[in-house]
């Protein structure tokens, strides 16, 4: 009987816990974000990774820079790689408490879905799979994705069923785990030649199980003293305007112009794209050799020097400092930009499903909505000079010519990711270019 009584009074308390933590969740409807509450979402959002490991286990600095993001106004972080077996309770909690919600990338170093032999297969599922357990349960967790850049050159586009087919086995295993129904999507790369086949092709078809539920784009074009005409911004958003699930930046802020200004975000968060958009991740939190850092940790020091929490002579952790004049730049335009959106019980969706893109000359090489890989298979999709077909099952074969990425104002070239993932990445893919017999 007492022991029961204690049973249920932790069970009490940890209830009042939660509650006194919670935060309202987020979902999708049409191409839309909404809170439990019923308010549209946008994001206001910082690519947060400090380590090439997890940033999400150190909970002490993911206070401190929780309080600062809060001051920024920010509401969302995206972080590109972390450890399934961590500890993020603290971070998560610390990140809720502030307001902010998380956009977290499956994938690992070495199970990433690789363009040049494009696989899908047990082990990245399993690795997958564990990272969604890892955040299902916080209710700040408001999307996964299953890729980042992996169709990273305008030849590459054979991997996109790998990538689709991810998506369909990741949604379907949060459902048989009875999660919320996180949305599962990609962050693309802004490859001129694949506009819009390929946020079309990832959405597309009669069976959405198969779709992603949102996307993404990483886009470095508005650069300077531009507008909504001349930084392209423009073309992007009619695209958006036929997508059928939320687009948005998962990646942005140019700095081949300084300081950077931040004026992009006037318009993703104005009223000339914020019916088709869904807010912006801002490129990125801390400061390193690519200077696109919004805060340091200190003075920088020799790259070679070898020292707790300094890598590539940049402190990784610490009291977080705003670059100036970024920080506040950000933080002005943020505070002038409240889109109120519309309320879930007064919004009824009425894109439906764009069609499956047919291949092209230019560079989309999946032909219509082809079969989806199954786990296990494999197919070779960087080598030579053939054109894509489709075989008559409906799974993708041949090749594309080789040529390189068209993303203007990329922060690294045309084939690097996000934040400080861009090394370990480059490694991993050589590793599985050269073989990648231990997949199977």
């Amino acid at each position: 009987m007492f022991a029961n009584m204690l049973v249920k009074s932790a069970l009490l308390a940890s209830f009042a816990i939660s509650a006194t933590n919670a935060i309202a969740t987020i979902t999708t409807l049409g191409n839309k974000f909404f809170d439990s509450d019923g308010n549209q979402f946008f994001m206001k959002g910082v690519a947060y990774q400090l380590t090439e490991k997890d940033p999400l286990i150190n909970e002490d600095q993911c206070k401190l820079d929780a309080s600062l993001m809060k001051d920024l106004g920010a509401n969302t972080i995206r972080v590109y790689h972390v450890d399934a077996s961590g500890d993020h309770d603290g971070c998560m909690s610390a990140f809720s408490d502030a307001g902010i919600y998380l956009l977290v990338d499956l994938d690992t170093f070495n199970t990433a879905i690789n363009p040049i032999v494009a696989s899908w297969n047990q082990t990245q599922f399993e690795r997958y799979s564990a990272v969604m357990d890892a955040f299902a349960n916080y209710d700040n967790t408001m999307g996964f994705f299953v890729g980042n850049e992996v169709v990273a050159l305008n030849n590459q586009s054979l991997a996109a069923p790998y990538v689709k087919a991810a998506a369909r086995d990741l949604k379907a295993y949060r459902n048989s785990k009875n999660y919320r129904e996180i949305p599962v999507g990609y962050s693309a790369a802004d490859i001129a030649e694949l506009r819009p086949m390929l946020q079309n092709y990832l959405a597309c078809g009669t069976n959405s199980s198969e779709s992603i539920d949102m996307f993404g784009l990483n886009a470095y074009e508005w650069c300077g003293d531009v507008n909504l005409q001349t930084s392209g911004y423009d073309t992007l958003n009619t695209y958006a305007k036929s997508l059928n699930i939320p687009i948005f930046f998962s990646e942005t802020g140019c700095n081949t112009n300084r300081p950077r200004t931040f004026d992009d975000q006037s318009a993703i968060l104005g009223p000339d794209m914020n019916d088709n958009w869904s807010g912006a991740i801002v490129y990125e939190w801390i400061q390193e050799a690519n200077t696109y850092g919004l805060i340091s940790y200190g003075s920088t020091v020799a790259a070679t020097a070898v020292a707790t929490n300094v890598q590539g002579g940049f402190s990784i952790a610490g009291t977080p400092t705003p670059v100036s004049p970024d920080f506040s730049n950000l933080q002005a335009q943020w505070k002038t930009l409240t889109p109120s959106g519309v309320q879930s019980s007064t919004f009824t969706p009425s894109i439906t499903a764009p069609a499956c893109p047919a291949s092209t000359s230019g560079g989309w090489l999946v032909d219509g909505d082809v079969k989806l890989p199954s786990v296990g298979e494999t197919e070779v999709t960087g080598t030579a000079t053939a054109t894509a077909t489709a075989t008559t099952s409906g799974t993708v074969s041949a090749t594309g010519t080789a040529a390189s990425a068209s993303a203007t104002g990329k922060k690294g070239g045309a084939n690097t990711n996000g934040g400080k993932e861009v090394a370990g990445m480059a490694v991993g893919l050589a590793g599985v270019m050269v073989g990648f017999i231990y997949w199977l």
